[in-house]
C-alpha cells in the first residue's frame, strides 16, 4: 500500500517510469510516505543509510558502478544540507544523482515550527535543475507536478549528467497509506542529437603544429577510448597523458608525466612544450602539469565537452568543442595524414622510460605501503583511490590495464572515500579495494555502521598519524601551528572501530607484516569484508617521499 499523498506518487510512479532503481533514504518523519511509496514496489531497491553525508555518497558510489542515475530522499530540515558536500562532486564528476527533499508546507517555512528552512534551490549553482512541486488539490496541479519532474529528470542526464533536486512539500496527516496502485504517469521523452563538428579545420590545423599534446582527465574506463588514442599516436607525432583516474593504460602513453616534470632540466622545457593540446575527461591530479602548461601556453588548446561550458584550467583555451569524445578522436584519426617520424613522441617516450618506479628497499613508508600493495593487486581489480596523499602517492606505481580506478577528485574532499566505496561495494559481485588515509579514514566513520551484509570491501588503511600531505607543501612544513591545527596530529588506531563494525582487521608496523597481510587483504575466497592498517611514521615517510624525487632529477646518469 502506498502513501495517499498525490505529488508523493507521481514523483515516485515518475522515477518508476524512467528506470531508476536504487534509493538511498534517510530514517524521518517528513519522508515517511516518500519511503512508505518506494519501499513497496519492487522495481526499487532501499538502501537505509542513518547520516544524511555518507548516505549521498554512498549514492555516488552506486552511480560509478552502475552508471545510472540514483534517488537520496531525507526528511525536512537541515537533514538536506547535509546532502551539500555529495551534491557538489556530483555536479563536478557530472554524476547523475537525484535528490528528493521532503519539505513542510510553504506556509510554515520560517514560522520557528520544527524542522523547517528554505529547501528549495538550497544547493544553487550545485544543481542543474531544482524544483518545488505542488501540492495537489486539482488537476491543473496534477500536470504541473508531472511537467516538473519530467524537467528535472530530463536534465539530469541530459548533455553532460549532473545532480537535481526535486523539493515535496507534503502537509499533515502524514501517514495515510490507504492508495493501493501508483498513477498511470505522463514520461517526456528527450532526444538528443550530435552536434555536427567541422573535423576538416581542426585536422587541418592539427597537421600544421608539429608538437602535439592530448592530456586525458578522469574517465570511466573505455577501452574504445584507448584503442582509438593508440592509434592517434601510432599514425602521427603525439603524446597522450594519463593518469591512474583517466582509466586510459597503454605502453604509448605517458602516466609518469608529474615525476616527468620534475625531472627534466628548466633549460629542456621549451623543448617539451606542445603546439596543441587536446584535453578530455574531468579532473587531473598533477599540479605540474597545469603550471607547465600555464606558464608555457600552447598554441592552440581544444577542450572536449559534452556540457558545453568553459573549462580553461591552462588559461589558454582556443576551442570549445561540444562533442562526444569518442567521435571526434576517432573523426580527427581518419581525417588526418599519417606520419613517419616521431620526435615529440620519442622526446617524450626516452625520458618516461628512464623514470623508475621507488624502489622495493625504499623505507617502510606510506609510498612503499602504496606501492606493495598496488603490485599484488589482482587482475581486473575495482580500485577506489581517497584524496591527498593517496591518490598522488598512487601515480608514481604502473598500474595494469584491466584494473578500473575511481576517485572522487570534483572537489577533493577527504568525507566521501569512504562511504562511495561502501555504496559502490553494496552493488558490486566483486571485491571493492580502497586505499585510505587516516584522517580520511576517521572522518567517515558512520559509513561503516551497519554494514554487516557487505562483504566485498577491502580497505588498506595507512595511517601515519595525521594529514601527512601537509608535511610536503614548501612555507607549511615549517610552520609552528603544523602538527597541532593543520595536520591534526593523533595517535589513534582503527581496530577498535573496524572490530565493532564486523569487518576483519589486520594490521602492519613493518615491510615483513605488510607483504604478510596483503596476501590475506587480496584473499577473494575470504567472504569478509576486511581492514589493512599500516601504522608508518611521518617523518620516515616524508623521507622516503624526497628521496624518491631527488633520484629522479638525474633519470640519465
Amino acid at each position: 500500500m502506498f502513501s495517499v499523498k498525490k505529488n508523493v506518487l507521481q514523483t515516485v510512479a515518475l522515477l518508476k517510469e524512467y528506470g531508476i532503481r536504487h534509493i538511498v533514504v534517510s530514517p524521518g518523519s517528513r519522508n515517511a510516505p516518500l519511503m512508505q511509496t518506494f519501499s513497496q514496489d519492487t522495481s526499487f531497491e532501499c538502501h537505509v543509510v542513518v547520516d544524511e553525508r555518507n548516505a549521498a555518497f554512498y549514492a555516488l558510489g552506486i552511480i560509478q558502478c552502475t552508471r545510472k542515475p540514483v534517488v537520496i530522499c531525507c526528511t525536512s530540515g537541515t537533514a538536506l544540507l547535509n546532502y551539500a558536500p555529495a551534491v557538489a562532486e556530483a555536479y563536478y564528476q557530472q554524476l547523475p544523482l537525484i535528490v528528493v527533499s521532503a519539505d513542510r508546507s510553504v506556509e510554515w517555512i520560517g514560522q520557528m515550527d520544527g524542522q523547517t528552512l528554505p529547501q528549495v534551490g538550497v544547493f544553487g549553482a550545485l544543481v542543474k535543475k531544482s524544483v518545488n512541486l505542488p501540492e495537489i488539490n486539482v488537476d491543473k496541479d496534477i500536470w504541473f507536478c508531472n511537467r516538473l519532474i519530467n524537467e528535472a529528470l530530463i536534465a539530469c542526464t541530459a548533455d553532460a549528467p549532473g545532480p537535481v533536486q526535486i523539493n515535496v512539500p507534503i502537509s499533515e496527516p502524514l501517514f495515510d497509506y490507504s492508495e493501493k496502485d501508483l498513477p498511470q504517469v505522463r514520461r517526456i521523452s528527450f532526444t538528443q542529437t550530435q552536434k555536427i563538428v567541422d573535423i576538416a579545420s581542426f585536422a587541418d590545423r592539427w597537421s600544421k603544429l608539429p608538437k602535439r599534446m592530448i592530456i586525458v582527465g578522469q574517465l570511466p574506463k573505455s577501452p574504445k577510448i584507448v584503442d582509438i588514442l593508440e592509434q592517434l599516436v601510432r599514425q602521427t607525432d603525439c603524446v597522450v597523458l594519463t593518469e591512474h583516474l583517466s582509466n586510459c593504460v597503454s605502453p604509448l602513453f605517458i602516466s609518469n608525466f608529474d615525476a616527468l616534470l620534475y625531472a627534466i632540466a628548466e633549460e629542456e622545457i621549451i623543448n617539451y612544450t606542445p603546439d596543441v593540446v587536446i584535453t578530455l575527461g574531468g579532473h587531473i591530479v598533477s599540479k605540474r602539469i597545469k603550471q607547465f602548461l600555464r606558464t608555457n601556453k600552447p598554441q592552440n588548446h581544444w577542450q572536449l565537452s559534452q556540457s558545453g561550458e568553459i573549462v580553461d584550467l591552462y588559461q589558454s583555451l582556443t576551442d570549445l568543442i561540444e562533442t562526444d569524445n569518442e567521435k571526434f578522436l576517432n573523426d580527427l584519426y581518419y581525417t588526418i595524414s599519417a606520419g613517419q617520424e616521431k620526435p615529440y613522441f620519442d622526446l617524450w617516450k626516452t625520458i618516461s622510460n628512464k623514470l623508475t618506479e621507488p624502489s622495493s628497499d625504499t623505507l617502510f613508508s606510506d609510498i612503499l605501503a602504496t606501492g606493495n600493495f598496488l603490485k599484488v593487486l589482482p587482475q581486473n581489480a575495482v580500485l577506489h583511490l581517497a584524496n591527498s596523499s593517496i591518490v598522488r602517492n598512487a601515480q608514481l606505481y604502473s598500474l595494469d590495464k584491466s584494473v578500473e580506478v575511481y576517485c572522487n577528485r570534483g572537489t577533493n574532499g577527504i568525507e566521501s572515500s569512504l562511504p562511495s566505496a561502501v555504496g559502490f561495494a553494496s552493488v558490486y559481485e566483486g571485491i571493492t579495494y580502497l586505499i585510505i588515509g587516516d584522517l580520511s579514514f576517521f572522518y567517515g566513520l558512520n559509513s561503516l555502521w551497519n554494514i554487516e551484509h557487505i562483504k566485498n570491501l577491502r580497505i588498506l588503511l595507512i595511517n601515519n598519524g595525521g594529514g601527512g600531505i601537509f608535511y610536503l607543501l614548501p612555507g607549511l612544513n615549517n610552520a609552528p601551528s603544523l602538527k597541532k591545527y593543520v595536520a591534526a596530529t593523533h595517535h589513534t588506531e582503527a581496530k577498535d572501530w573496524a572490530q565493532a563494525a564486523g569487518l576483519d582487521y589486520l594490521s602492519a608496523t613493518n615491510t615483513e607484516e605488510l607483504n604478510k597481510s596483503l596476501k590475506a587483504l587480496i584473499d577473494e575466497t575470504t567472504d569478509r569484508s576486511m581492514v589493512l592498517e599500516v601504522v608508518t611514521d611521518m617523518e620516515v615517510s616524508k623521507e622516503a617521499f624526497r628521496e624518491y624525487y631527488h633520484q629522479l632529477k638525474y633519470p640519465l646518469t
